[in-house]
C-alpha cells in the first residue's frame, strides 16, 4: 500500500525522539526461500535490506539509537550490523524464546539507552516514509501515552459496483476502503514500557488498556508505507522503491 511521498519535516520545535525499537523476530515463512538463511530484516528491497532502509528513514527522523529484538537466525543479524556502517546506533538483543510483538517489544526496550524518554517502536517488515516528528508533535498536543500510526485499508481484491437492481455499474481495482489499520509504527512515553507485556500481544493487553484510559491515540499517515508480508509485497515494494529513487543513504531526503 503506498501513497504519494510526502516531504520529511524538519521543524526544530517538534518534539525530541531519538530512540526506537525495531521487532524482528519473527520466521517470516511467508516470504521463504528469501528467509532461509537471512532474517526477514535483511530480505532485500531493492536491492537493500528493510533494516536498511528503515535505519535511513528513522535517521533523517532524528533517532540516533535503535535496539533490534531478534530470534531468528539473530548471529547473521548481529554479524550484518557489524560489519555494514549504518547512520545510526544499533544494538541487537536475542529473544531466547518468542516472547509475542509485546513481549519482544519490551524485552528491546529494556535495552534502550535513554529510559526516561520516549521511544518509537515499528515492526520489522514495513517500509515507511513520513514524519516521524510530526507524529510526535500530535503525540505530545494530545496527552497520549501511545500513539499508533495507521494507513489506509487497500482491498486486495476488485471490487464490482452494482445498481440498485444488480446491474454492473463500475469495476474498481483494489481501491481503498473506508477504514484504517495499524501500520505498525508506534510512539510511546517511557512508562509504557512497564505496561507491555512480558509475553504476548500488546494489541490484545495493554492497547485496549491505554484506549480505557483515552490515553491512545492514532496517527494518520500523510506519505508512503508498505508491509512486506510475502513475496508480492516485496516484488511491489522493489518497484515503488525504484520508480521513487530511494537509494540507501538517500531515502528519506528524496521522499
Amino acid at each position: 500500500m503506498s501513497n504519494t511521498p510526502s516531504p520529511t519535516a524538519t521543524n526544530q520545535d517538534f518534539p525530541t525522539v531519538r530512540q526506537a525499537v525495531i521487532l524482528a523476530g519473527g520466521q517470516a515463512s511467508r516470504l521463504r526461500p528469501h528467509t532461509d538463511r537471512v532474517p526477514k530484516a535483511l530480505v532485500q528491497v531493492a536491492g537493500r535490506p528493510i533494516l536498511e532502509h528503515q535505519a535511513h528513514w528513522l535517521a533523517a527522523e532524528g533517532i540516533e539509537d535503535v535496539v533490534v529484538s531478534c530470534g531468528h537466525l539473530a548471529e547473521v543479524l548481529k554479524e550484518y550490523t557489524a560489519t555494514h556502517p549504518l547512520p545510526l546506533r544499533v544494538r541487537i538483543v536475542v529473544e531466547d524464546e518468542p516472547l509475542g510483538r509485546g513481549g519482544g517489544l519490551k524485552h528491546a526496550a529494556r535495552q534502550l539507552p535513554h529510559p526516561d524518554e520516549r521511544w518509537a517502536g515499528l515492526n520489522g517488515d514495513i517500509l515507511s516514509r513520513f514524519s516521524l516528528r510530526d507524529l510526535a508533535r500530535t503525540h505530545v498536543e494530545r496527552s497520549a501515552l501511545a500513539t499508533i500510526a495507521v494507513t489506509p485499508l487497500k482491498s486486495p481484491y476488485g471490487v464490482v459496483e452494482l445498481s440498485s437492481d444488480d446491474r454492473v455499474t463500475r469495476f474498481d481495482e483494489a481501491p481503498v476502503l473506508p477504514h484504517w489499520i495499524n501500520a505498525g509504527v508506534y510512539l510511546f512515553e517511557p512508562e509504557v514500557t512497564g505496561l507491555l507485556p512480558d509475553l504476548g500481544d500488546h494489541e490484545d493487553t495493554t492497547f485496549p488498556s491505554l484506549a480505557a484510559q483515552d490515553r491512545l491515540t492514532a496517527y494518520r499517515i500523510n506519505g508512503y508505507w508498505r508491509g512486506v508480508d510475502n513475496a508480492k509485497d516485496l516484488k511491489t515494494a522493489s518497484a515503488e522503491i525504484t520508480a521513487f529513487g530511494w537509494l540507501a543513504g538517500a531515502g528519506a531526503e528524496a521522499a
